[in-house]
């Protein structure tokens, strides 16, 4: 009788630039999920305790930028050094995440049923909510494989370019995409981080670094072809 084939490992990736009093807690629920096998965080040159925080934590392993380089470079070095099969993606302000969302990200990818799974956050745009898809989600999990022969590319990213490319390649691919619904955790706005105007400043700043990397309307054909490549996360939910 054939034997199971070996689970999938995951490595996760967590960039951050100056999250010193979010990260951690983050990390907690993280280093708490069994189905992990790696962490790592990309420290982009924080000014706070960001390195601090994620170097006190057993088994988390910290590369640290001297310069701060945007989140894209930060998930290329990352993905150079992770090890796992599947990759999967953190933003390291969430807050209200546990053991349990994150499973439920990585299982549809795991066992087969998706390429890709996505979150879909408790504050993610309204519109994202009725649509059931928020394209530049920044908590994913995918086959490193996927990636890494465009890892190059990625040095000519703009800093906030990573999300649509990721989305261009899976839907070059046809690639099964599962929505997980978080309706317990929440992405701060930029606005109560850094206060009104460097909030709005730093989203135009992000805009405009999507529509340098896929125009407006590949936006649009995007969102209308990742819905249509949605699959069930579980149990009959999408």
């Amino acid at each position: 009788m054939r034997g199971r084939e070996p689970a999938l490992s995951v490595s996760c990736l967590i960039p951050a630039y100056n999250e010193a009093a979010r990260i951690g807690a983050v990390l907690d629920a993280v280093l708490g999920t069994p189905e992990i096998d790696e962490v790592i965080v990309i420290d982009d040159a924080s000014r706070d305790e960001t390195k601090a925080v994620a170097a006190a934590r057993a088994g988390v392993r910290l590369i640290r930028h001297s310069v701060n380089t945007g989140k894209t470079r930060a998930l290329e070095d990352g993905l150079r050094a992770a090890r796992g099969d599947l990759i999967l993606l953190l933003d390291a302000d969430l807050v209200g995440l546990g053991a349990s969302e994150i499973g439920a990200l990585i299982a549809p990818v795991r066992t087969g049923r998706a390429d890709m799974s996505i979150s879909l956050r408790k504050n993610a745009p309204a519109l994202w909510r009725v649509i059931g898809l928020d394209y530049i989600s920044g908590e994913r999990v995918f086959h490193r494989a996927l990636l890494m022969p465009h890892a190059k590319k990625l040095k000519s990213l703009p800093k906030f370019g990573f999300e649509v490319f990721l989305n261009s390649l899976v839907i070059d691919r046809n690639l099964r995409v599962a929505v997980v619904r978080w309706p317990q955790v929440e992405s701060p706005l930029k606005g109560r981080k850094y206060g009104i105007w460097k909030g709005i400043l730093g989203d135009l700043g992000m805009l405009r670094d999507i529509f340098r990397t896929v125009p407006l309307w590949a936006i649009i054909r995007q969102i209308h072809r990742m819905r249509r490549l949605r699959v069930r996360a579980a149990q009959g939910k999408a």
